[in-house]
């Protein structure tokens, strides 16, 4: 029987993974890869299927080894795992097959960003084409792109096949009852990947894939992950009642959240049924509190003709809440359109939204936005999918450095190191949160107390601890039948502070490194004086450059290197750039006095030639010793620079001395 390795690969630490809050419950990744289960239901009975996640276990040569073929799903924000698993599968010589949204939308760019190859790729939603997939695969005949011909009755889509993995590595099971939604919000990418119908599974299938969770031991979370739970009224209508009526039978064994759009408090029956059905929090795309912003990104389901946007966002909240409902939210900084930002704050504050999600607009490939952008000569790469580090993608209406320096003050303002916005936050929500049977419950089993006794021991004794011990006094006083809801907020309070302050600690080290390639910039020509008397001091420089580099990136933590490490070979290929630059600059000027007399002065040409291609290959070598532990990759980035400053001096040397032989060594 063929083998089939379906591997996950990695997400770099989130605001939407709570990595630091699942530490507290010992579990390894907050929900399993759907997606690959989904698919693991679809290959033919013949198969043995395993299941890698790279996010729970490290992908082992045993792993590959054992495998004939390998499948990937991944995100945009995964590429770089994905590469990885690539070059080890090309190595072993197993065929890899790739799917999801980011190989849907950015094939071109997965070719021109890695040379490893990937031998088969299945866009869009599978489920008519994996078979005509897998029987060119098996005779030999499979094309390189296989591309969904229309949007399939996900009435035929298998249960998920949640035994091949471990549920208990994972926070939260995850389920689908839709795609697609009937919105057209112009930076989502969604309608372009499952289209604006949003098509439903039966409640045969949703209550079946409950059953086997509950079967397979699972109680607790339950993210049912649509994008828009209410797309479809009718049928979300249909199956609420069912789904309670499971829940009634087996004492809610599951807590169920999803996303929704905002209008879903207009259908008051749909948040009754929700939270009968033993719904406890729905995360919504708010985006901003400000009309221009909401109507110039397509988003008017979030405005009123009755009252402005905050007012009406506001009495949406309270509403959901009202039910029994977390609210949590996401929202954007840079949208044209927001001049000021104190009003995200003001109004997160005020509505009592602990997890606020905010993060910087990027403009993702083939949506609306990024066709607007590009017309308007607005666009400058390729979004790399993860809208809270910092960078931007566009040329926003705010002047850059602005806009990103609003977006570190609005996310260190709602998760400041003390957490007292977070945790006055947490106590506006208690507030307005009635007591039901979704968030009253008891601190029950092991993993929960653990929880909560590694809470205190890092929160309390931390620059958390007062405010955490306020917060926590405050609930037992007046909200005591929620302490347990309390103890899940402070936790999750200290993961989403973690990744702030880890984060802007990125941001740091980007600046650093600008501020110190202004001083070299300044400083390299000083050094390159003909003949190289000054070697010495360049030497002396960089090695103390380098040293001040090494230790601002050693700061960071090991979490986050990975998002300095674009900043760091930059800086890294910048600096020798300059350096070289430099070098040839005071070569031509050497070279054309040489050049006056030719034959006199031959030999302290070829002298100087020797001596010149010494200093870069020191300086090669200096930048190389010191940064070959944190880039794998610096050879690469700076052989092309390396070629460039050969080339240029040999043409030089031929403009000025025609066939005049000067020797020209070779760099290693």
């Amino acid at each position: 029987m063929p083998n089939a390795l379906l591997i996950y690969p990695k997400f770099p630490p989130s605001y939407w993974g709570f990595k630091y809050a699942l530490d507290f419950l010992g579990k390894e990744s907050s929900m399993p890869p759907l997606g690959l289960l989904t698919i693991a239901g679809m290959f033919p009975k013949n198969y043995n299927l395993k299941v890698v996640d790279l996010n729970i276990e490290p992908l082992l040569d045993e792993h590959i080894q054992w495998a004939d073929v390998a499948l990937t799903s991944t995100m945009i924000v995964q590429k770089a795992s994905l590469y990885e698993v690539t070059e080890r599968c090309n190595r072993a010589g197993v065929p890899i097959i790739a799917g999801g949204p980011h190989p849907t939308s950015y094939y071109d760019n997965i070719k021109a960003e890695t040379d490893a190859t990937i031998n088969h790729f299945l866009f869009g939603e599978v489920e008519e084409i994996f078979e005509d997939f897998m029987t060119d695969f098996e005779s030999g005949s499979a094309k390189e792109v296989y591309r969904e011909t229309r949007k399939p009755d996900i009435t035929t889509t298998p249960p998920p096949r949640y035994d091949l993995i471990d549920i208990n590595s994972y926070g939260s099971m995850a389920l689908q009852f839709s795609r697609g939604c009937p919105f057209n919000c112009e930076f989502c990418d969604i309608t372009k990947l499952f289209g604006r119908v949003p098509r439903t599974k039966s409640n045969e299938q949703m209550l079946g894939e409950f059953e086997m969770l509950y079967k397979l031991g699972w109680k607790g979370a339950m993210f049912v992950v649509d994008d828009n739970f209410i797309g479809n009224k009718r049928d979300a209508m249909r199956l609420l009642p069912a789904v309670k009526e499971w829940q009634e039978e087996r004492q809610f064994p599951f807590s169920l959240y999803t996303e929704a759009s905002v209008n879903l408090v207009e259908i008051p029956e749909m948040l009754d049924a929700m939270s009968g059905a033993g719904f406890n929090m729905v995360f919504l795309g708010i985006e901003s509190p400000n009309d221009d912003a909401l109507i110039g990104t397509s988003k008017g389901q979030n405005t009123s003709k009755q009252e402005d946007a905050g007012s009406y966002l506001l009495r949406s909240v309270r509403e959901i809440q009202s039910k029994g409902m977390e609210v949590t939210g996401g929202f954007i900084i840079g949208l044209d359109g927001d001049t000021e930002f104190d009003s995200h704050i003001n109004f997160i504050q005020e509505a009592g939204i602990p997890m606020a999600m905010a993060g910087l607009l990027t403009a993702l490939k083939e949506t609306d936005l990024w066709h607007r952008l590009k017309t308007e000569d607005r666009l400058l790469v390729e979004s790399s999918g993860n809208n809270t580090d910092m960078t931007l993608n566009f040329v926003p209406e705010m002047p850059r450095d602005e806009l990103i320096q609003e977006y570190r003050r609005v996310i260190s303002t709602l998760y400041d190191p003390t957490l007292k916005n977070y945790f006055a936050r947490c106590l506006k929500l208690l507030e307005y949160m009635p007591k039901t049977h979704n968030n009253v419950r008891s601190i029950d089993n092991m993993p929960e107390i653990r929880a909560f006794f590694r809470s205190i021991q890092k929160q309390l004794f931390s620059k958390q601890g007062l405010e955490y011990a306020r917060f926590l006094m405050k609930v037992l006083k007046d909200y005591r039948p929620m302490f347990p809801e309390a103890v899940r907020l402070a936790i999750m309070g200290y993961h989403l502070e973690k990744i702030t302050r880890h984060t802007v600690a990125v941001e740091d080290f980007r600046n650093f490194l600008n501020h110190e390639m202004e001083t070299f910039k300044e400083n390299v020509s000083q050094f390159t004086q003909v003949q190289g008397e000054r070697m010495n001091e360049m030497q002396n420089y960089s090695r103390q450059l380098f040293a001040r580099v090494k230790t601002e990136y050693n700061t960071i933590h090991k979490d986050f290197q990975y998002a300095a490490h674009a900043a760091l070979t930059g800086f890294q290929q910048s600096m020798f750039k300059e350096y070289l630059e430099a070098e040839l600059k005071a070569f031509k000027n050497a070279a054309g006095d040489f050049a006056k007399e030719q034959s006199e002065r031959l030999g302290e040409l070829q002298a100087y030639v020797h001596k010149l291609f010494a200093r870069v290959r020191a300086q090669h070598a200096q930048l190389y010793d010191s940064f070959k532990h944190h880039t794998d990759d610096l050879s690469r980035h700076t052989q092309e620079a390396f070629d460039t400053f050969r080339d240029s001096i040999a043409r030089h040397l031929e403009l000025h001395f025609g066939s005049v032989p000067v020797q020209i060594e070779g760099l290693t």
